[in-house]
């Protein structure tokens, strides 16, 4: 989840079938060799004895010195509801498998700068275990895969005879000592359809009481994946995901064309264990009445001043703001801004604040969460890193990629299947020791909004998503899309609902502005896309006070509500 950037942060609306996996904790470690991981270990051996040692061939080709296979062997339930009544039912059983190939030597490979996708070619497998026909297609992806390593290889070759000295001279591939670990495989998938279908049903049709509401998607999606992986290291890895999400978007257009929308997700580890459809109700009508509110509510001006972000939406600014830059790769290549780079071991943050990323933790309070995995996308186990203690910057999040001062993994090499893995987010988890109540938070942003002579400071109560601009070329902005925002007059009149509300900013300037939390920390599920894929992410924070956050104004669209009145109950 080419380079892509900005990279960003959405709610889990994008519905993409994201697994969470089961913990250590959940599964017992015995589990015999399925015959999936057999034919993969069979033809990875093979490939290595036999790619570089074909007498016969008129110029001798290179020996890869890596070569892995992952495959995620997934099924899959999706189901969808609009306005009382089922849009789509379907179920699907996939396997993929990504072949990596890496030519040279770690310290310079086919993956060098721009080339870091040639490693990868990534195919369909049979979804039977018939050891001839997986091992015929692992052929077919090896071979594939092996001449655009070859092509590559020869243009990294001929690059650095012309290009200047780079800034990072770190090698392409880490050493890491491979790991062998069989959980058994996922449980099968069991969904109560019947059930599922009438619950969508009477959740979607709860939006026709609200004429305003043009539009409205229920969907529940829930998977259960084993994903393999074995490498010519010696790595030997399964692990069992499973995860149920429902997700509920509504949306409505204002009188003067801006669209707004509302999100509500639920996860769970499996269907059976998302909440009582009574909450569920609760929270589908809220959400569509909050949308009519909004609707009506003033369009806010820019501002610039103090604000309490809520726990949500501090969980999302950190993420954006600050876990984006501290991903191993963007500290290194000509296309990097590298805000942090430079910073190790000097305060990024209030000292009052320490920041850690850990995807071993599947729960947060009895709550879910998204980034867990207890091994990552290139066989290294899951590991929690203290990423900023007492403000002070320690480290970074790093795949197997290395950067000047951190030549190993810390088990973060993650990626949607099909992409290359980099080092990326997990669980980012901020903790305070300077925190407040509410009320105490909220007389404190009054204060602060006096003293600066403001009629009113900000209180961001709910938040869509983000995205960070990351690269060199353009300015290290970042952008948050709050979805529910309230002005808290100095003077004590009652708070006001607005709109049309985007947090802007640069990082270095935004993450020295906060000056308390409160005692309380919420927890942001959502999906995250970037180079390597859209992966399942999770960031934990307190709610938070600012001195001073900088918004703007969103586009506002010039298309009309509908014209054309609704029907009334099908009529």
């Amino acid at each position: 989840m080419p380079k892509y950037h900005p990279v960003s942060l959405l709610l889990a609306l994008a519905l993409l079938p994201a697994a969470r996996a089961a913990g250590p904790a959940d599964v017992p470690k015995t589990a015999p060799d399925s015959k999936l991981m057999t034919a993969l270990e069979t033809e990875l051996t093979r490939a290595m004895n036999t790619l570089g040692n074909d007498p016969a061939a008129k110029a001798k080709s290179p020996k890869p010195y890596f070569l892995s296979y992952a495959v995620a062997d997934a099924s899959s339930l999706t189901m969808s509801a609009q306005f009382g009544a089922l849009t789509s039912s379907n179920q699907s059983h996939t396997r993929t498998a990504d072949v990596q190939v890496r030519l040279g030597e770690p310290a310079l490979d086919n993956t060098h700068g721009d080339h870091r996708n040639s490693a990868l070619s990534t195919i369909p497998l049979p979804l039977t275990d018939d050891p001839a026909a997986l091992s015929r297609s692992l052929w077919y992806a090896t071979n594939r895969g092996y001449g655009r390593a070859l092509d590559s290889f020869l243009k990294v070759k001929t690059e650095q005879q012309v290009r200047a000295k780079e800034e990072d001279v770190s090698a392409d591939f880490s050493t890491e000592q491979p790991k062998t670990d069989m959980l058994p495989a996922s449980p099968a998938l069991t969904v109560d359809k019947a059930v599922w279908e009438g619950r969508l049903r009477e959740l979607s049709g709860l939006f026709k009481k609200f004429p305003d509401v043009f539009f409205n998607n229920v969907n529940l999606q829930a998977s259960t994946e084993t994903d393999y992986f074995v490498s010519s290291e010696g790595a030997k890895v399964s692990t069992p995901s499973h995860v149920a999400r429902l997700v509920i978007v509504a949306r409505t257009r204002a009188a003067d064309g801006m669209d707004l929308f509302r999100v509500e997700t639920f996860e769970s580890d499996e269907a059976g264990h998302l909440p009582e459809q009574k909450v569920l109700i609760e929270k589908t009508l809220a959400m569509a009445q909050n949308l009519v509110a909004l609707r009506n509510a003033p369009i806010t001006e820019p501002y610039n001043g103090p604000a309490i972000l809520s726990g949500r939406a501090s969980a999302v600014f950190f993420h954006e703001v600050l876990g984006h830059r501290l991903e191993g790769q963007r500290q290194r290549g000509d296309e990097e801004g590298q805000t942090f780079t430079r910073l190790l071991n000097k305060p990024i943050l209030p000292t009052f604040l320490s920041v850690a990323d850990d995807p071993t933790l599947a729960t947060f309070e009895g709550h879910p969460l998204s980034g867990h995995y207890v091994y990552d996308d290139e066989g290294q186990p899951a590991r929690r890193v203290d990423l900023i203690q007492d403000g002070v910057l320690k480290t970074f999040l790093m795949s197997r990629l290395p950067i000047a001062s951190f030549s190993h993994s810390n088990g973060h090499g993650r990626a949607e299947t099909g992409r290359m893995p980099t080092g990326r987010q997990g669980n980012l988890i901020v903790t305070s020791t300077k925190t407040e109540s509410d009320k105490a938070l909220r007389a404190q942003l009054i204060e602060e909004a006096k003293k600066q002579g403001k009629a009113y400071g900000l209180y961001f109560e709910d938040i869509s998503s983000g995205f960070a601009v990351t690269t060199r070329r353009s300015p290290q902005a970042f952008q948050v899309i709050p979805l529910v925002v309230y002005r808290v007059y100095v003077d004590g009149r009652p708070d006001e609902l607005v709109r049309g509300v985007s947090i802007v900013g640069t990082p270095q300037a935004a993450l020295n502005r906060i000056l308390a939390t409160n005692d309380k920390p919420d927890i942001f599920n959502g999906i995250c896309g970037a180079e390597s894929g859209s992966i399942p992410v999770s960031a934990v924070a307190p709610a938070m006070l600012v001195s001073e956050i900088e918004t703007q104004r969103q586009s506002q669209g010039i298309a009309r509500p509908p014209i054309l009145p609704p029907p009334s109950d099908g009529k």
